[in-house]
């Protein structure tokens, strides 16, 4: 199949601008060989007949001709034709070709935007299926696919741009497939006794003064001792890594100065984001990042990637051109009745065709790799409602769940949605099929409502703290398909919530019209810092609350990298481009003695919560007497004493007392013996003045002791204090009391 000519004539009769000369090698003395259509990508093998090469295969639909570029150290290109075309696969081997080779694609079609085709053989195209990549986007005109500067901005994206990309893009590196996981020993840590810690690799590590100054930022950085000692000693069990795909940065973010810090804006599958390894020399990125995953892996925790397939970073019609779009733009995207436009349900121009067999391939391939060859426990899925649409409408049936709910390796591994998207019909909590856990937004709001004083009763509070029974309770579902979360990277600290009742994002170069405004927060009535001595002191109490009462909660909790010790991104609830210290953990708050004891709380209450399986169930709770003494596994309690009616769930009330039996958990240990465990009495009061609360008496308990009162600074002074059951006892405003049951 021969090339397309050189000069095209856009649609509206106007020629595109010459292409350059670009420095070009000769012919190779030896023949590209037909290779075989899998498996997709490049990879390094040595043949039956000894010889050593790469055999490359790529998808690419509609495409009338693919070149295989590759690039030498001085830039130098040689573009070999592949010939072989297997069920839409274009592939050959090449011999002589070595780990470490540089290469590309560019794909050769009809350039017509009208219908979708926007083939341009004059941009490099990035392999989807690339293990690693050297160099960075920077998004120069000539990474667009059309001209960028045309006078009549109608037709702007229609009008093609044949001035050469290959020297303003990355490109993919050849891998040795030569790593063996023998001697690693996964964590393998049951959903229900999993701590999740939500961090980013370079702003967990920047700063970090353990880590040698060669290492933060990177995936050294998060695997040397000074970073894991902080996680083992604060107790978690899997980190969540903000997403480590190789990504680029929006051009709008490069016009102001500014760069993507979270990188959710994904273009290479395969690779880890180059910018996060120590090592300078092109893919050894990829064996950084296993030894980091080794090192985690020996200390106990688990490694969960956040994963973005939900659109790429090519954006809209308006996006440059790096790598799908130019393989087969109508293959790779959804596109609208009219095709020149794409259906974007991410907010973020694009949305990927996932009911494509092909599309659906790259995914699973992407997921089955970073578990089989990378060693990653599981993976948080962003905007995951989108990849369940099937034509339109979200489909809890669709290909990608099915796909997932079969696989033998994925079904193995944690599985998190992010339960919706921007489109019609994309909000989602609780109706993600078994297998899946979810991210669940409505606890956040709850607690979030009910320490600020906002709920109108304690009927949703209920609900949250006992595992969400009213929405995962159906299909074999269990409480820990609850991800329990306060914050998330995307919105305001733990800190920033309880000292800012308004968005402060003005660094971000967007008016602040960027970030929610439904933050739910109360800034204890001061907006931002203040030298107020009791206002910083009801700050540091309502951080105590909101981490006690996640981390009494029935579900899996999800914390944020320096949330445990007040980190603070100065009000931004958006600091999604903010590479710099309003991005990065501020490790020096540790050495301060508030937010030193904040810590210390949150590593005890992990600590009581692996100890105490009561704390963290298996099942829902049935909440009905299973005992000869009529006790129930859940009861909950006015201030009175009393057990709660119908009528006080709708009363408004600032105070919840949450019974918690430790003598009837559901199941059996691994030796097959009844769990069993002590009770709990945990008081929740929310309200500005104290209450006197009434300790349930027999047969609830004949005595209570205090474990946790964060209305103490210092939490070393609050255990072994025993209150006599049915005796009133003064809670202070804003306060957690967690008794455990005496005799």
């Amino acid at each position: 199949m021969s090339s397309p000519p050189e000069q095209e004539v856009v649609q509206d009769g106007r020629a595109p601008a010459a292409a350059p000369v670009v420095p070009r090698a000769a012919a190779p003395p030896v023949p590209v060989r037909p290779g075989t259509p899998t498996p997709l990508g490049a990879r390094f093998r040595v043949g039956p007949d000894g010889v050593a090469g790469v055999n490359v295969a790529l998808w690419a639909g509609g495409a009338e001709a693919v070149e295989l570029c590759l690039f030498s150290a001085q830039g130098v290109e040689r573009r070999l034709p592949l010939a072989e075309l297997t069920h839409e696969i274009w592939h050959g081997f090449v011999p002589g070709v070595l780990p470490g080779q540089r290469y590309g694609y560019r794909v050769h079609g009809r350039w017509d935007p009208w219908t979708g085709a926007r083939w341009n053989p004059a941009k490099l195209l990035l392999d989807p299926y690339a293990r690693a990549v050297d160099g960075e986007f920077t998004l120069p005109p000539e990474v667009y696919g059309h001209v960028r500067d045309w006078p009549d901005q109608h037709v702007a994206d229609t009008v093609r741009d044949d001035r050469d990309s290959a020297p303003f893009v990355p490109k993919g590196v050849v891998v040795h497939d030569d790593d063996d996981w023998a001697d690693d020993r996964r964590p393998k840590t049951p959903w229900a006794d999993s701590v999740i810690y939500e961090l980013h690799v370079r702003g967990f590590t920047k700063l970090h003064p353990g880590i040698p100054e060669e290492l933060r930022g990177t995936y050294a950085g998060l695997a040397h001792p000074a970073a894991i000692e902080h996680l083992v000693r604060l107790g978690v069990t899997a980190v969540e890594l903000l997403p480590v795909h190789q990504f680029a940065h929006e051009d709008h973010l490069l016009r102001r100065g500014l760069r993507n810090h979270w990188g959710y804006n994904s273009i290479g599958y395969f690779a880890p984001h180059a910018a996060y390894a120590a090592s300078g020399t092109a893919g050894q990125q990829v064996g950084e990042f296993k030894r980091m995953v080794r090192a985690l892996h020996a200390a106990g925790i688990e490694v969960i990637l956040d994963v973005v397939y939900n659109h790429t970073a090519e954006a809209s019609e308006l996006g440059p051109m790096l790598s799908l779009r130019g393989i087969d733009n109508r293959g790779y995207y959804r596109l609208q009745n009219d095709p020149r436009r794409y259906a974007d349900y991410t907010g973020c121009g694009n949305t990927l065709h996932v009911v494509q067999p092909h599309v659906l391939r790259l995914i699973t391939d992407s997921l089955r790799y970073w578990v089989t060859e990378m060693g990653v426990d599981g993976f948080r899925f962003d905007l995951a409602a989108a990849l369940a649409r099937s034509m339109h409408d979200v489909d809890m049936l669709s290909p990608f769940l099915a796909v997932i709910a079969q696989d033998p390796v994925l079904r193995r591994v944690k599985l998190i949605a992010e339960p919706w998207d921007v489109g019609s019909g994309g909000y989602q909590v609780g109706a993600f099929p078994p297998l899946w856990t979810e991210w669940n937004d409505r606890y956040r709001n709850a607690v979030r409502d009910f320490w600020r004083g906002a709920l109108p009763d304690v009927r949703e509070m209920g609900y949250r703290l006992s595992g969400s029974s009213d929405l995962y309770a159906w299909g074999g579902r269990r409480p820990y398909a609850s991800i329990d979360f306060i914050t998330a990277h995307d919105g305001f600290t733990l800190r920033d919530l309880v000292s800012y009742e308004r968005k402060h994002n003005e660094a971000n170069g967007e008016g602040n019209r960027d970030g929610t405004d439904d933050n739910r927060s109360w800034n204890c009535g001061v907006e931002g810092e203040t030298d107020d001595r009791r206002v910083r002191a009801l700050r540091r109490r309502q951080l105590r609350n909101l981490l006690t009462t996640l981390l009494l909660s029935t579900g899996v909790p999800m914390l944020v990298a320096g949330d445990e010790m007040g980190r603070t991104q100065g009000g931004n609830n958006n600091a999604y481009c903010q590479d710099n210290e309003t991005g990065w953990v501020d490790w020096t708050l540790l050495a301060e003695p508030g937010w030193r004891a904040l810590f210390e709380l949150t590593s005890r209450l992990i600590a009581l919560r692996h100890a105490h399986p009561v704390l963290r169930r298996r099942a829902f709770f049935s909440g009905r007497p299973h005992s000869a003494d009529g006790l129930r596994d859940l009861a909950w309690f006015t201030a009175r004493g009393a057990e709660m009616t119908e009528g006080d769930w709708y009363a408004p009330a600032a105070t919840l007392g949450m019974y918690l039996s430790g003598r009837d958990i559901p199941g059996r240990n691994e030796q097959g013996a009844q769990v069993l465990d002590d009770s709990f009495l945990a008081v929740l009061h929310a309200g500005h003045r104290p209450v006197r609360f009434t300790l349930p008496g027999p047969p609830w308990a004949e005595e209570y002791e205090v474990v946790v009162d964060t209305g103490r600074e210092d939490q070393r002074e609050a255990p072994g204090t025993v209150h006599r059951a049915g005796a009133p006892i003064t809670v202070p405003a804003r306060t957690v009391l967690l008794l455990r049951v005496v005799g």
